[in-house]
């Protein structure tokens, strides 16, 4: 199987809908536009992206925070990861609620709280630590709109599809592409507070755009009692899928709101160059994830993730060795986020697989422990720095996590393949 294969039918995915579906008889390339509700699927895609711009905007804007606030590396590190942290906890929240309430509801809840903050930390200022925390506190609402934007697309469309579909709303994760991109430029020009209330604007559009579009699905499971929410912990597979995804989107996130820093730190780039060489990254990770779900779909999960896993442990132990070229570390950390971005696909393909009547729950807690994930490597960073000047053992650790991760998907994808249902990929 070439790789230009499976890159084209995950892009078609995208611009084309090309069923990927190797079982025959093979069906028009609009299969899958046609087997679920494309306005819904554009909608999540969109409101996820500008939850997610706004997500990590505190990274982007962490060099000039740090320096009018006289900020520490730990301090800024932690900065950074609380918006992280706080997303991993609503997406709970937000999951139980996106089942009782439905999942359009409960986006356009969670979008109107982190306008409301940002326009107060706008108009009122952020002039402490504190305020940082407050604030990353507040954008971690809209990391929580995984859990929404997630099974608002799902649940229109087959289970064959569902690598494609889970693949192009996840793909919103690209707003961080926006956010590092320009928020460096804006915040030199125009002050740093000044874009909180800026990025209030395209969010206030994409909410509105997203309130017309947006349906959710029929056939919605009815409301259980709350309790009855938390029974997948029961079983040992959430657990495993939590993992799998607390390293491959812990790395993705948790780099996403890191790299401006490092790139300043270690190598005194510019806040603007630095997020250039940090959009870069994030463009990489975020482009890959539908062809992670549609190589997901045509070899199965488990096995795209025994390759991301070896991929993104030997990318981050390069980058634990501390390049002396920045070159040489952006060209790494491409590698650890397409790794880490094809891993994300990937999971999300073996979530409505296994859990499909609990899909909103479960995004939850699966997001939730990807949000962990996040926090850990970008607070990490920062306390490395802090402690031994340098940021290697915190990429190192992480670089263990991924090889951690691939032992236990080789443990446990042998017991799934014989217990899961006929006919699933795995």
């Amino acid at each position: 199987m070439k790789v230009a294969d499976l890159l084209r039918e995950g892009f078609e995915a995208i611009g084309g809908g090309a069923d990927i579906d190797p079982r025959p008889p093979r069906v028009t390339r609009s299969a899958f536009w046609s087997s679920g509700h494309a306005p819904t699927l554009i909608a999540a895609f969109l409101y996820f992206d500008m939850a997610f711009m706004v997500w990590v905007l505190l990274g982007p804007l962490a060099p000039e925070i740090a320096r009018d606030l006289a900020l520490s590396p730990a301090q800024k590190g932690l900065m950074v990861a609380t918006p992280t942290l706080a997303g991993a906890v609503l997406r709970l929240l937000v999951g139980l609620l996106a089942d009782r309430i439905g999942a359009k509801r409960t986006g356009v809840i969670g979008q109107v709280v982190v306008i409301a903050g940002l326009l107060a930390a706008w108009t009122l200022g952020v002039r402490s630590f504190a305020g940082t925390l407050a604030l990353g506190g507040v954008l971690g609402f809209a990391g929580a709109s995984f859990a929404v934007a997630l099974p608002l697309a799902s649940r229109w469309y087959p289970p064959e599809h569902q690598g494609k579909a889970m693949g192009i709303a996840g793909m919103g994760n690209s707003g961080t592409v926006l956010a590092a991109l320009f928020a460096p430029a804006l915040a030199g020009a125009l002050g740093w507070n000044a874009v909180l209330g800026l990025v209030c604007v395209p969010l206030s559009v994409v909410l509105v755009v997203y309130i017309l579009l947006a349906r959710d699905a029929p056939g919605r499971p009815a409301p259980r009692r709350l309790a009855a929410y938390l029974d997948p912990l029961r079983t040992a597979d959430a657990w495993w899928l939590m993992l799998f995804y607390g390293v491959t989107f812990g790395g993705f996130s948790g780099l996403a709101s890191s790299l401006t820093i490092y790139f300043t730190d270690q190598f005194e780039l510019s806040p603007v160059t630095a997020g250039y060489c940090t959009a870069a990254s994030v463009f990489a990770g975020s482009l890959v994830r539908p062809v992670g779900g549609a190589l997901a779909d045509r070899i199965g999960g488990a096995t795209t993730l025994t390759g991301v896993y070896a991929a993104a442990a030997l990318a981050l132990l390069g980058v634990a060795a501390t390049p002396a070229d920045p070159g040489v570390a952006l060209s790494l950390f491409i590698i650890a986020m397409l790794a880490f971005g094809i891993g994300n696909g990937a999971v999300f393909q073996l979530v409505p697989q296994r859990f499909g009547g609990e899909i909103g729950i479960l995004t939850g807690l699966v997001g939730m422990a990807g949000g962990v994930g996040g926090f850990y490597l970008a607070s990490s960073l920062g306390l490395a720095r802090q402690i031994t000047g340098g940021f290697g053992p915190g990429f190192l650790i992480f670089a263990l996590l991924s090889l951690c991760a691939l032992a236990g998907l080789a443990f446990v994808k042998g017991r799934w393949r014989m217990h899961w249902p006929a006919g699933v990929r795995i």
